[in-house]
């Protein structure tokens, strides 16, 4: 029987997750788990589930059962010294084969496989963006995680370069496996080519420095000034910077124009997607930048960084512009929301490029790499 031919217990370390309060990574984790029970009846998972979270993680299928552990992860000190003390003990008490741990970090005494997901390398990037006391924590336990764990997952080549550069890691255990796009999307660019766009201009985007929002206001506040009967919508988890971007958008005097939403609903965002006239994202950094797959594929005219991770998926499909520069953003607002040509143009070629990412083909290749992981370790142990 070879390696892939038999069952394993897999177990999905999901302590991290706050739901509502940890951006992105809820969504590719929800997203990852509906897919693996979509593509995958034969092997066995448990979820690990914190107190926030609970049983709201299990997919409608029998092969997956759910843990809910008695730590909070808004704590963050206890929910680290429960990974990495207790999950160990849980860990062999399941009999796990291999254990995904989708959020940066593992217990580092794990006794079976493990494979660790990063999605980006922001401390090593960026660490002026972390609160001084929280820095020493990610950067220890990430290096101790990419160092420890049996294989990695980069959610983007320029991830896996990261990676290599900065943890010195074996770069033939280090696996590229792209985020998917929800299907929903490509619907709503159906229904968009048989509706009324309304004037606003969409940005996805949790509140946090790296994400350059405060660019895109001053660059908003000038492109208004023309195009009086535009407003621009913010939506995504309020981060350090909120308080920030209030200020400036009352500053500028654009309180009524600039809506900054927080977290909201999926149902709500989807609507968002469907009316917008044009999609706008400044990042500075990303280890991906899923909301610009999820606006390529809604069919939204998209004007985005030019930026490594970003153009690795979006290739043509997209209006680029300098993030450092507010005349370039301000440009290409200009540009996206007044060039019927372009705007066509992109509105066609955002869901074609889109198609080519699904979480089924990311929860395939993810196995895969579990799969790998797993028979690495029965093959060094025979």
């Amino acid at each position: 029987m070879g390696d892939q031919d038999k069952q394993l217990r897999i177990g999905i370390n999901a302590l991290y997750l706050i739901p509502g309060g940890v951006g992105g990574t809820e969504i590719y984790l929800r997203s990852l788990v509906a897919a693996l029970a979509d593509i995958d009846s034969r092997n066995q998972y448990v979820v690990y589930t914190n107190r926030e979270t609970g049983t709201s993680l299990r997919p409608d299928a029998p092969n997956f059962s759910i843990s809910v552990q008695p730590v909070r992860a808004s704590v963050r000190p206890w929910r680290i010294l429960w990974e990495q003390f207790a999950m160990p003990l849980v860990v062999r008490r399941d009999r796990l084969d291999v254990l995904l741990c989708p959020g940066f970090t593992m217990p580092l005494a794990t006794g079976c496989p493990a494979v660790v997901v990063f999605h980006d390398l922001q401390h090593k990037r960026h660490p002026q963006h972390f609160r001084w006391f929280e820095l020493p924590f990610w950067v220890f336990f990430l290096w101790a995680s990419a160092r420890r764990s049996t294989r990695l997952i980069a959610v983007s080549e320029a991830t896996r370069s990261d990676l290599l550069l900065y943890y010195k890691v074996d770069d033939r255990n280090v696996d590229v496996v792209p985020h998917g796009v929800e299907g929903r999307f490509l619907e709503i660019s159906r229904s968009r080519a048989q509706g009324e766009t309304s004037p606003f201009l969409l940005c996805v985007s949790t509140l946090r420095a790296h994400k350059n929002l405060d660019r895109l206001i001053r660059a908003f506040a000038d492109f208004r000034k023309v195009r009086p009967e535009f407003r621009l919508v913010i939506a995504g988890m309020r981060g350090q910077q909120s308080k920030d971007l209030e200020r400036l958008t009352s500053k500028l005097g654009l309180d009524e124009a600039v809506k900054l939403t927080g977290w909201i609903p999926r149902e709500e965002l989807y609507s968002l997607f469907r009316d917008a006239h044009a999609f706008i994202y400044p990042s500075s950094f990303e280890g991906f930048g899923m909301p610009v797959l999820e606006a390529l594929a809604s069919g939204i005219p998209t004007a985005c960084s030019e930026i490594p991770p970003i153009r690795e998926f979006v290739g043509r499909s997209a209006l680029y512009f300098d993030p450092s520069d507010i005349d370039s953003i301000g440009k290409a607002m200009e540009r996206i929301v007044s060039d019927q040509d372009l705007r066509g143009k992109l509105s066609a070629e955002g869901p074609a490029r889109a198609s080519q990412f699904s979480w089924n083909t990311t929860a395939r290749q993810t196995l895969a790499v579990l799969e790998t992981a797993a028979g690495q370790r029965r093959r060094s142990s025979s």
